[in-house]
């Protein structure tokens, strides 16, 4: 009677597939036993041990090209390896918690891609009188602005902040939004861009929300990037934010062109 089991048999007791073992043939880990009479190749309880080790080794996240070393080093050797793979490990698990709390945040689209303090602030703006469609364009204005411009971005937050609080403010911000629906020629435009323009002027801390946005590398491109944000060409918002920009320029106003 033949000794040893069949590689299916030993892929069983292992709790690998058969092509798992072949694989493990094909790397060197496992040596292939030979063929007995009847054609079948027996594994042993050493090839089984072996089986074992490897699978389990490659379980705990070692990599299969160190397997083969690692089980045939010294004790020291070893518990090296091992402890450099549970340092990887570690960084790993770091990782994935790190993309289950981004998913978390999913749920909540405003806190998904800005910092809790940019949420909050979207938050109350319903209460200034801006609508589901004002609070949506500024969330994606701010995730923009956010990833253009970061390292201004909480000064940015911080003029805005400061801005709701001025209820003049308040009312340009809502004019200007409802401005977004106006015609392109609307008579009412230059004389609202004069007033926006003299109102950053009274409040150099305001103004900060347009000038803050200036990044240290590519000033024009990313301003541009940023200030271009839902004032596309043609539209009475592009004419508007061009005749005020104009405006803070003829005061000595540095904005990027």
């Amino acid at each position: 009677m033949s000794s040893g089991v069949t590689i299916g048999q030993a892929a069983a007791f292992v709790r690998v597939t058969v092509k798992t073992v072949r694989h493990y043939h094909k790397l060197g880990l496992v040596a292939e036993p030979e063929r007995d009479g009847s054609g079948y190749r027996r594994y042993t309880p050493d090839d089984l041990l072996r089986l074992v080790q490897v699978r389990a080794l490659a379980g705990a996240g070692v990599p299969l090209a160190e397997i083969a070393p690692l089980l045939d080093a010294e004790d020291e050797d070893f518990a090296e390896t091992i402890g450099a793979v549970e340092q990887r490990l570690a960084a790993q698990i770091d990782e994935l918690l790190a993309r289950r709390e981004t998913l978390r945040r999913l749920v909540d689209g405003n806190r998904a891609l800005l910092p809790e303090r940019a949420a909050a602030l979207l938050e109350r703006m319903p209460e200034h009188g801006f609508s589901v469609e004002d609070v949506e364009l500024s969330r994606q204005g701010l995730i923009l602005a956010k990833a253009m411009v970061p390292e201004r971005f909480d000064d940015h937050l911080a003029a805005i902040e400061d801005a709701l609080l001025d209820p003049d403010f308040v009312a340009l911000s809502r004019l200007g939004a409802e401005s977004a629906t106006w015609a392109r020629d609307d008579p009412r435009i230059p004389e609202f861009a004069q007033a926006m323009a003299d109102h950053y002027l009274a409040h150099p801390q305001h103004l900060r929300i347009v000038t803050g946005m200036q990044a240290r590398t590519d000033t024009t491109a990313r301003y541009r990037v940023v200030r271009d944000f839902g004032s596309e060409e043609g539209t009475a918002s592009e004419r508007l934010l061009a005749l005020v920009e104009a405006h803070l320029r003829e005061a000595g106003v540095r904005i990027p062109r």
